[in-house]
């Protein structure tokens, strides 16, 4: 409750600072979901994410964006960096890399719906013997939906699954598993360079136990959030955000979660 008051009085406080700015809504992307937009031609976003849970250590991912050329196609990769509390110690380094390719289905940033379906290959560069990683190449597919409810306020759903046929545990032991994810949140353009955000996540993830035995655990978020920009002449946009991610289920938690984003014109399109 004190922190969705902190947030309040902060989105009142932001109708003075920033005021209604004749300038473009921030987009792409949010903290725990995405928004189904494409980047623009020629514009590359550089995505920094930083989240420390109260319970069990840290995570940070390294995002970048690239069209290619244009807005239908969009190639990104995902670095993650984890620093985790198990029971048996505490393991830091490089989980499993991500390649993304994401197709602009519906829509774009200036229509009232966005669809921006995305393929995933999760390279096995993480450590499974230190729970690191998945321990096999892993697929994944996630379709994010956008849509603008009033001007004021924005939705985002997105809903996937992960699939590894050839995942393994920390003693090699291999058995192939499915993850299933869905989230939904709430953006409010208090001001085009000031948002407040509601972001609601639910996994249910499969892990391997033993050899083609598996466990299933189920997880999810509600987490309150805010994020502003700095846009300068040069076309350049610096977007950072704090969200406080908490638990929710079983294995309830507390986070608190940083975003820094830098987007900017890499090249001029054709035209």
């Amino acid at each position: 409750m004190k922190v969705v008051i902190i947030i309040s009085v902060l989105a009142l406080a932001a109708q003075f600072v920033f005021g209604q700015e004749s300038e473009p809504p921030i987009q792409d992307n949010s903290f725990l979901l995405e928004e189904a937009y494409n980047q623009e031609p020629g514009v590359v976003q550089h995505i920094n994410s930083f989240q420390w849970f109260r319970k069990s250590g840290w995570a940070y991912t390294f995002t970048q964006e690239w069209p290619v050329p244009g807005i239908k196609h969009q190639l990104s990769y995902t670095i993650p960096i984890l620093d985790v509390d198990f029971e048996k110690g505490k393991v830091t380094g490089l989980s499993d890399i991500a390649l993304n390719y994401r197709y602009q289905l519906v829509g774009n940033g200036d229509t009232k719906l966005a669809i921006a379906p995305r393929f995933s290959v999760l390279l096995p560069t993480g450590n499974e013997l230190r729970d690191l990683g998945l321990g096999g190449t892993g697929f994944q597919f996630d379709f994010p939906l956008s849509l603008v409810l009033t001007p004021k306020l924005v939705a985002h759903s997105n809903a996937g699954f992960l699939y590894a046929p050839h995942a393994k545990n920390d003693l090699e032991e291999e058995a192939s598993i499915v993850s299933f994810n869905a989230g939904q949140s709430f953006v409010w353009l208090v001001s085009m360079r000031f948002n407040v955000m509601l972001e609601t996540t639910f996994a249910s993830i499969q892990s391997v136990t033993g050899k083609n035995q598996t466990d299933r655990l189920s997880s999810g978020f509600i987490s309150p959030g805010i994020r502003w920009a700095y846009n300068f002449s040069n076309g350049l946009q610096i977007v950072p955000g704090i969200a406080f991610p908490i638990g929710i289920g079983p294995e309830t938690d507390r986070s608190v979660f940083l975003y820094l984003s830098f987007e900017h014109t890499m090249w001029k399109p054709h035209h």
